[in-house]
């Protein structure tokens, strides 16, 4: 039974329920493209209706051996076209809520950002007074994304030494970063009580 594609949907079906991985990947090459049609007919999203087709087998695969179904085609189809529509439900009120919010996007983002920086800002500086490898092992990997692995060979150490540098670099940031919060802290109440 090497020959997937020669077997009929209800034997696939059989096969599908005992957790049979090549009979879920042919039904897999077998419907996907039908699937993505009906999706993205009713979204005309490329990115959403590949997201739910792809969650649509994810629900099959979990939930195969539960299922009782009479044709493999109609259920995938109504599961494609219940996804699409619940989907749209959550989008709509995503979208409701949002105007309830009453915040357009660019003002918050904005907001965000501004905050980001001025707290990129103060780790920043506080990461700058740390001994110079526990410096730069924190400003490579948390401020510049890299991996650990990658930090360990730049710096030419190993990743366990790099994994000590980091966390002490930690330990000492988020002591100072308290610090420099109660400071403001303090400031502003100051300020709002002259």
């Amino acid at each position: 039974m090497n020959d997937f594609n020669q077997i009929n949907d209800e034997n696939i079906l059989l096969l599908l329920k005992r957790g049979n991985e090549m009979a879920f990947t042919e039904i897999y090459n077998r419907y996907w493209d039908k699937l993505y049609y009906i999706a993205h007919k009713l979204l005309k999203n490329t990115e959403a209706a590949e997201e739910i087709v792809q969650e649509v087998f994810l629900m099959l695969w979990q939930k195969r051996e539960k299922l009782n179904i009479q044709s493999i085609q109609s259920y995938l189809a109504a599961m494609t076209r219940y996804a699409v529509f619940h989907y749209i439900t959550n989008e709509k009120r995503y979208r409701e809520k949002e105007k309830s919010i009453g915040l357009s996007n660019e003002f918050a983002t904005a907001e965000f950002n501004m905050d980001d920086k001025i707290l990129l800002d103060i780790i920043e500086e506080l990461s700058n007074k740390l001994p110079e490898k526990c410096r730069l092992v924190f400003q490579y990997n948390k401020l510049q994304d890299k991996s650990m692995a990658d930090v360990a060979a730049q710096l030419n150490i190993t990743q366990k030494t790099a994994e000590a540098h980091l966390t002490k670099a930690l330990r000492v940031i988020r002591a100072n970063f308290k610090q420099v919060i109660n400071i403001s802290i303090g400031l502003l109440f100051e300020f709002l009580i002259k």
